[in-house]
C-alpha cells in the first residue's frame, strides 16, 4: 500500500458525531473543500458499516476542478467505496451508498459471504476476509489494485486503525464546541496505540479553514505488515 490517510472531523471534545439521531454537522465549506482534495488523490475511501447505516455518505468527490484533475490523471470520477462488516446487517442494495458515486467493495468475515454475495453481488463487489483486523484489510485492498486509501470513520474502524500504527498521514479537523454527550461516538475507542507519550506522531501543519482547526500529522514509522 502506498498510502493510508486518516481523516476525522471532530468537537472539541472529541466527539466524531452525536448520538441523538441526527446528523453533527462538524466541518466547514473550506475544510469540506480541503479533505475532498485528499478524496480525490486517492483510489478508494473506507468506512465502517456503522457510519453507512447512520450516515449513508456518498463518498464522492464533489468539485468540478477535483474531478477534472483525476481525469486527466486517468482515475474515474470518484474512488472506489469500501465498507467492512462482521455480517453485514443493515446494508442494504437500495441505499444511496450502493447506487450513488463510485463502485463499492463489501468486505466481510467468511461466515457472511454467502449471504451478503447473494444480497449484495449486483451493486458491490463483496469480498471474505479469512480473520478480522487491518492486516487482513490492508491485503485484500493491496490485492484489489488500491494503492492509496483513505480512512473515514467511524470509531470502530479508527481505533483499529490507530491502534495498529497502520497509517502514513493523519488528518484531524477541530471544530470549536464541545458535544458533551457520554454516549456519542468518539475519534477513537481504547486501545493498545503505538503512539502514546514516548511516541509520538509529528505535526506537519496547522491551519485555519473557516473556523476550524486542522491538524495533518505524520507517522514516521508507517505498520503496514500485512504480507
Amino acid at each position: 500500500m502506498e498510502r493510508v490517510h486518516l481523516s476525522v472531523c471532530m468537537s472539541l471534545d472529541g466527539h466524531i458525531d452525536t448520538d441523538a439521531g441526527q446528523r453533527l454537522v462538524l466541518s466547514s465549506e473550506e475544510d469540506c473543500r480541503d479533505m475532498h482534495a485528499v478524496r480525490a488523490d486517492c483510489d478508494a475511501i473506507l468506512v465502517g458499516a456503522g457510519t453507512v447505516r447512520r450516515d449513508q455518505p456518498r463518498l464522492t468527490v464533489r468539485y468540478p476542478d477535483l474531478l477534472a484533475a483525476r481525469r486527466e490523471r486517468g482515475m474515474p470520477d470518484h474512488p472506489v467505496k469500501v465498507v467492512v462488516t462482521r455480517g453485514g446487517q443493515g446494508l442494504e442494495p437500495d441505499a444511496n451508498f450502493f447506487q450513488q458515486g463510485g463502485p463499492v467493495i463489501v468486505l466481510c468475515t467468511e461466515s457472511a459471504l454467502p449471504d451478503l454475495r447473494a444480497r449484495l453481488s449486483s451493486v458491490a463487489q463483496v469480498v471474505g476476509m479469512e480473520q478480522e483486523g487491518v492486516a487482513t484489510i490492508l491485503s485484500r485492498l493491496s490485492g484489489l489494485g488500491v494503492r492509496r486509501l483513505m480512512v473515514e470513520g467511524g470509531c470502530q474502524v479508527l481505533t483499529q486503525f490507530l491502534a495498529a500504527g497502520a497509517f502514513h498521514r493523519l488528518r484531524v479537523a477541530v471544530a470549536p464546541f464541545m458535544l458533551g454527550r457520554a454516549g456519542a461516538p468518539r475519534l477513537a475507542g481504547p486501545g493498545p496505540f503505538l503512539h502514546g507519550p514516548d511516541n509520538r506522531l509529528r505535526i506537519l501543519s496547522t491551519r485555519t479553514l473557516g473556523n476550524i482547526a486542522v491538524i495533518d500529522m505524520e507517522n514516521p514509522d508507517p505498520n503496514l505488515n500485512y504480507r
